[in-house]
């Protein structure tokens, strides 16, 4: 049940010899599942794969075409390219056809000549083309369209879009389309300054809008630009700051402000100065957008919302063919996940007497830079690789192929070096290249730089594993990474906290001549893992809470995202009605071992007790009242 990572992709064109289709070829794409990285252009293999796929939409029209060229989507430096990747190249010779954009007034030699041109990196055939085209998938449109319509009569809106949405280039496309001369993009996260610019490229080259930020400053220019503002540094300021000691950024402030963005909007805009920069730059005819893949704490103060979340991305990659039979599907690329939990507090009793769930914080405890339960941590180690029919991750040669890079979340600072200590240690993980970026890292890791550590180690080594306690988990991408495991938290961990980290393996990769098919969580608390799926689409694990239409959501989420209970050998996929009653058991066992002081127990559903109900319950009150808590235990 743990399905391939990648699978390769490759590039086909053909031809149908009727006058509708006269002068055009079709340039589409599929996926084969082969180990062979060099198959020739044109062979049967290959011929084969395309004839599958094209098959698909042709057989049911009656329709003979003639395959005139297939071969690997695979660059001059082995990274996987779309079929797309060509399409841009070809722009100006587009000619959509029943629906398809897929079709080009071209002759063969121009389309392999675009092909070689993705291939050497180019993103041009001859200097005419330099401008590269962008095409917006149907739910980013629909995105940049209700934000412009609804611009027209108010001022506020959220775009609740997972990652991977593309929010920096549809939210420049908004600015384009209502010709906003004066734009500041304000963010939690400086780091992704590069990549807005990047996108500011693609948007407004060869126009005269222009890009600025800190280094360059605001003066002299009056209109037509985008600013890129760090929040933190706004904050720094006196003029929301009376504590702080620094003038500056006074020219921000007293601009008159067209459009505010704020991206990350769950981040760092709630605190009171966070509160006092955004009322100082969002004036009366300002208007302002709120970008965030978890906008759980402030969704409700926006009315207008648009949403697109993991379901809806997979939902409509599954769905493509079916509404687009003729196109190749953008979704493609972005792979679905799996999530498996294993309880390890089956194995290894450290039970938070607070959390009443497994503790990662004792089972990792440090003292003296050594672990306190060190035996038990080398057993779980030798567990993640030991081959018995157990299916963790490493367990297996084709596992530890399939997760070369790994994303690893670990309790802390202390607890990341004693791990990369043993790692460095074993027997299987010492042939991996650990990269702990937890606090400054490992003593002898100089650079400081968590991004750049990963991204060098895994160009220079075959197998990585990334240790973290809260770096690299919101706001980057390392499209390498196929699997986190998650060794920290508990059963209080935020739905918010949890999704943005888990989602960073979400991310495509097109590297090593395949691309990612699926990407996995390894999960070893479950109980936690349950009731954040159960939060992430307002599902109460409070009794009396869940109804049919919530538990249709789950099952969606779960058709989309399965989560796969471990249990010694065994594997067990969970439906909505499976994970909600585990979810039952678990607050059960919170309960008792709490001595029912447990808060989740309680809810406000008293207050519709009818007076039959209200006797039992009362009768039940004083049988519980009668007992006494069960005595707290602090020590293990």
């Amino acid at each position: 049940m743990i399905y391939e990572v990648y699978r390769r992709r490759l590039i086909y064109i053909f031809g149908i010899a009727d006058d509708l289709h006269k002068g055009l070829l079709k340039i589409g794409e599929t996926t084969i599942n082969t180990a062979n990285k060099n198959l020739p252009p044109n062979c049967k293999e290959l011929n084969q794969a395309a004839h599958k796929r094209i098959n698909q939409y042709t057989r049911t029209a009656g329709v003979d075409y003639e395959l005139l060229h297939t071969e690997l989507a695979v660059d001059n430096k082995n990274n996987s390219f779309r079929d797309y990747d060509v399409h841009r190249l070809l722009k100006k010779y587009r000619q959509p056809l029943n629906k398809s954009r897929e079709w080009f007034r071209v002759d063969l030699k121009t389309a392999l000549k675009a092909i070689q041109a993705v291939k050497q990196g180019k993103k041009f055939i001859s200097v005419k083309d330099i401008r590269e085209e962008i095409i917006f998938r149907p739910e980013q449109d629909d995105a940049i369209n209700k934000t412009v319509n609804h611009f027209k009569t108010g001022d506020k809106f959220l775009w609740n879009a997972k990652m991977r949405f593309g929010k920096t280039l549809c939210a420049l496309e908004v600015v384009k389309r209502m010709k906003f001369s004066k734009t500041i993009i304000i963010t939690h996260r400086p780091v992704v300054n590069a990549g807005w610019r990047d996108d500011f490229d693609k948007i407004f080259g060869g126009t005269d809008y222009i890009y600025l930020d800190k280094d360059s400053g605001l003066a002299g220019v009056k209109n037509n630009f985008v600013y890129f503002a760090s929040i933190q540094d706004l904050r720094g300021s006196q003029i929301v700051n009376d504590k702080s000691r620094y003038d500056k950024n006074s020219e921000v402030f007293k601009t008159q402000w067209d459009f505010v963005i704020v991206d990350e909007a769950h981040e760092g805009t709630k605190t009171a100065l966070g509160d006092a920069v955004i009322k100082k730059l969002v004036k009366k005819k300002t208007k302002f957008l709120a970008l965030s893949g978890t906008p759980f704490n402030l969704i409700d103060e926006f009315s207008a919302v648009y949403t697109w979340d993991y379901v809806m991305e997979q939902r409509a990659k599954a769905d493509w063919d079916k509404n687009y039979p003729l196109d190749s599907n953008p979704y493609d690329e972005l792979p679905r996940m799996n999530i498996f939990t294993y309880n390890l507090g089956e194995l290894f009793n450290y039970i938070d007497t607070e959390d009443i769930s497994f503790s990662f914080k004792e089972f990792f405890r440090v003292d003296g830079g050594k672990f306190v339960h060190e035996d038990d941590i080398k057993s779980f180690l030798n567990l993640l690789v030991k081959e018995d029919g157990n299916n963790y991750p490493f367990s297996r040669a084709d596992f530890r192929e399939m997760f070369k890079h790994t994303f690893w979340i670990i309790p802390g600072v202390k607890e990341g070096k004693a791990l990369s200590k043993l790692l460095k240690q074993h027997e299987v993980f010492r042939h991996f290249e650990i990269v702990n970026v937890a606090g400054d890292g490992d003593p002898e890791d100089k650079t400081g730089e968590a991004l750049q550590a990963v991204r060098d180690a895994i160009d220079n080594y075959e197998y990585t594993i990334t240790l973290s306690c809260g770096k690299l988990t919101a706001g980057v991408t390392v499209p390498e990474w196929t699997a986190i495991l998650y060794l920290a938290g508990g059963y209080s961990t935020s739905a918010a906290s949890y999704l943005q980290t888990i989602f960073r393996v979400q991310s495509p990769c097109n590297k090593y001549g395949v691309s990612k098919r699926n990407a996995y969580v390894f999960d070893f608390a479950p109980d936690r893992t349950l009731k954040v799926i159960a939060d992430s689409v307002k599902i109460s694990t409070r009794a009396g809470k869940t109804n049919y239409t919530q538990r249709d959501t789950l099952n969606s989420l779960l058709k989309f995202c399965p989560v796969i209970a471990v249990e010694g050998s065994e594997m067990k996929t969970l439906d909505a009605n499976r994970l909600l009653q585990r979810i039952k058991h678990a607050q059960a066992e919170r309960a008792v071992r709490s001595g029912f002081e447990d808060n989740n127990i309680y809810n406000d559903t008293l207050r519709d007790l009818t007076g039959i109900d209200l006797k039992k319950f009362e009768a039940l009150k004083k049988i519980i009242g009668a007992s006494k808590p069960t005595k707290k235990i602090n020590d293990i």
